[in-house]
């Protein structure tokens, strides 16, 4: 099965079981009678969405109720549609239950989270041979990945271009404990049967990472022919320019389904801390057998992290990394917390210029 994501209105052979609706959707979807239809978000354009429904796909807006409750579905959502085919209408009126959520930190001062994709069973973190591969970088992406729910897998593209791929596979595994890291070529095809455990028909995969590290590459191998824009990556520093320009959901050739996103330019690491201890499992460890359960692991008396990396068990560079995150980390909490304070004022704001205006009304 050859299929891209269809164009609005056009027909293609998929029923919901194949977009990854299970018997949770089932039950989630059963209040719903009459005139609605479940679908999943394909892709965002501006103020309206496509959405892939059993046999079609529809373009649709959102009501008004999500609207002001600020409830925008992200590619990946499964979505309850008011269906009206007859007049030619569809609207977004619910989402539904997100079984994994993917974000990232954004910049600002109400440390809110971005929301990148939803209802994700693995995430693909693309980097690439040469002045991409970054372990440290990777940390990062590990971090918002296991704090999503998915399962993450390393994938280091153009390792073709490496004298000797299976290295540069050793050193990020060292860096990312129990984490499969699996070097292929997009271009060649070398080592892409190695993916194949993980796109499986209906379940979802979302790709992350630098721009020119190869990802719209991959779909398209992975499609069977293109259906993502490429291009090369600049000589004097192999970085690309954004080809991938929005999020979208792809129907593989596997049956899986894949989301492209767009190269971060920052990792924000946002508020993941679940995903920090699931990626430096190795650091929690050791600090079980320190003198203080507080300890930070910089220079308190009986640190058994800090003697780990004395004793050259534990890299320097990786303890550093675990300590800037835990940092980052702890600054964005204390942004989050500050953004929640400044909604709530701006609430009773509101609420008392609605009792002011009622108390000029009746004044009348």
């Amino acid at each position: 099965m050859n299929q891209s994501t269809p164009r609005c209105g056009e027909q293609h052979p998929y029923t919901l079981e194949d977009l990854g609706w299970t018997e949770e959707h089932d039950a989630a979807f059963s209040k719903y009678t009459g005139p609605y239809v479940p679908g999943r978000v394909a892709c965002r354009q501006k103020t309206v969405w496509d959405i892939l429904i059993g046999g079609g796909s529809v373009t649709a807006g959102i009501s008004g109720a999500l609207r002001r409750l600020g409830r925008f579905p992200v590619v990946g959502d499964f979505v309850v549609l008011l269906h009206q085919p007859e007049a030619g209408t569809s609207m977004i009126v619910d989402i539904l239950p997100q079984k994994t959520c993917f974000t990232r930190g954004t910049p600002g001062r109400e440390g809110a989270d971005q929301v990148i994709a939803a209802n994700i069973d693995t995430v693909f973190i693309v980097t690439a041979a040469g002045r991409d591969l970054n372990a440290r970088r990777i940390e990062r992406y590990l971090a918002i990945a296991h704090a999503s729910g998915a399962r993450p897998v390393i994938v280091i593209n153009k390792s073709d271009l490496a004298e000797d791929p299976a290295t540069l596979a050793d050193e990020l595994a060292s860096a990312s404990p129990g984490i499969p890291v699996i070097p292929i070529s997009a271009v060649s095809g070398e080592g892409i049967d190695r993916l194949d455990p993980y796109l499986s028909p209906g379940t979802t995969v979302a790709l992350i990472g630098s721009s020119g590290v190869g990802k719209s590459t991959l779909i398209n191998r992975l499609m069977d022919r293109p259906v993502q824009d490429t291009s090369h990556t600049r000589d004097y520093d192999d970085k690309g320019r954004h080809t991938t320009t929005v999020r979208q959901l792809f129907v593989l050739a596997s049956g899986a389904l894949m989301i492209d996103n767009p190269g971060l330019r920052e990792v924000g690491i946002g508020t993941a801390s679940a995903g920090i201890a699931d990626t430096f499992p190795d650091i929690l460890e050791l600090a079980e057998g320190c003198r203080f359960s507080d300890c930070r692991h910089e220079r308190e008396p009986g640190c058994a992290v800090q003697a780990a990396v004395a004793n050259g068990i534990l890299p320097a560079a990786r303890l550093e990394s675990f300590q800037r995150l835990m940092r980052e980390l702890e600054f964005e909490r204390e942004k989050a917390e500050i953004g929640l304070v400044q909604l709530e004022k701006k609430r009773w704001k509101a609420i008392g210029k609605i009792q002011r205006d009622i108390g000029k009304t009746k004044g009348r």
